[in-house]
């Protein structure tokens, strides 16, 4: 049985259930010391909690008043089947509700990944707290995050790809390498393929990441399917300065000098992301096959 429900505790009613949770994951299993896991800011915030069919409390988390997310925990048996991300998305609408202009947490490395994928943001230098690798990060509400270096600008482009329903354009110079060529940026294209979805590749430059043997060329060999790739001849988009990822849901990262990595990402952008395929599908009509890459059948 995998049915689980999440919904907003209230505190003091519920506050047992939020305990066994966390002590279950933060103090027995990551030997986080008590008196660490538990604080005075506790009453003062919002708190989601995740039960199974029983009604057994599986998972856990808060937002804190100044937008800070935390003290998120999922059972064991649980883990991987949705929860924290139900989770996490419940505590992010709350925060909107609220009018925070921004959300922030301190995430253990191991999921750096899944905060990623929802288009937060590392900030800073990874740090130890309760013993514990983390990184901070942050995700802006209503407005686009500012990308200004290469963690940053990979887990934009993870973001990106995790939003996609069926399909995902990219607009790059030469398959930015040292960008698109990252093990956690590659896994999500992967990951959009395998579940059926389309990505669509524009080049303006096929012959450096040929010669290079780019990974993703590789990956486009394996699921011929779910990538095309097209390479731009015309001048008036070989003098095009840009390069962008976006998604068929609204979510896009554009920069604005295609061979330099800083820009903005948004995740609910649609109207910008309509502008971006509009540019994106007048090129893709004049660009020709990536014919150098025949043998790859794509």
């Amino acid at each position: 049985m995998s049915r689980f429900d999440v919904a907003f505790a209230d505190y003091a009613a519920d506050l047992q259930a939020l305990r066994a949770v966390r002590d279950a994951v933060f103090v027995e299993e990551q030997q986080v010391p008590a008196e660490l896991e538990r604080d005075a800011l506790d009453p003062l915030c919002a708190h989601v909690i995740a039960r199974d069919a029983e009604g057994r409390a599986i998972g856990t988390g808060r937002l804190a008043p100044d937008g800070k997310i935390g003290r998120m925990a999922v059972l064991r048996d649980w883990r991987g089947r949705g929860v924290g991300l139900a989770m996490l998305r419940l505590l992010l609408r709350r925060a909107a509700e609220a009018g925070l202009a921004e959300v922030h947490l301190h995430a253990q490395v191991d999921a750096e990944g899944f905060y990623a994928a929802e288009g937060f943001i590392p900030v800073g230098e990874r740090f130890e707290e309760a013993g514990i690798q983390h990184q901070a990060m942050q995700r802006p509400l209503g407005r686009p995050a500012a990308i200004e270096t290469a963690p940053q600008a990979q887990a934009a482009v993870v973001a990106v790809l995790a939003s996609a329903r069926r399909a995902a354009i990219i607009y790059s110079r030469d398959l930015d390498p040292g960008l698109l060529d990252r093990p956690e940026v590659l896994a999500a294209f992967r990951r959009l393929a395998v579940r059926g979805g389309e990505v669509r590749l524009l080049l303006q430059d096929v012959a450096a990441p040929q010669r290079a043997h780019a990974p993703l060329i590789a990956l486009a060999q394996r699921l011929p399917t779910a990538f095309a790739i097209r390479v731009i001849d015309e001048p008036v988009d070989l003098n095009y300065p840009s390069a962008f990822a976006a998604s068929d849901t609204g979510g896009w990262y554009f920069r604005p000098l295609g061979h330099r990595l800083e820009g903005e990402v948004m995740l609910d952008g649609a109207a910008r992301m309509r502008q971006l395929r509009t540019v994106f599908d007048a090129a893709w009509e004049r660009a020709r096959p990536a014919t150098e890459l025949r043998a790859l059948g794509i």
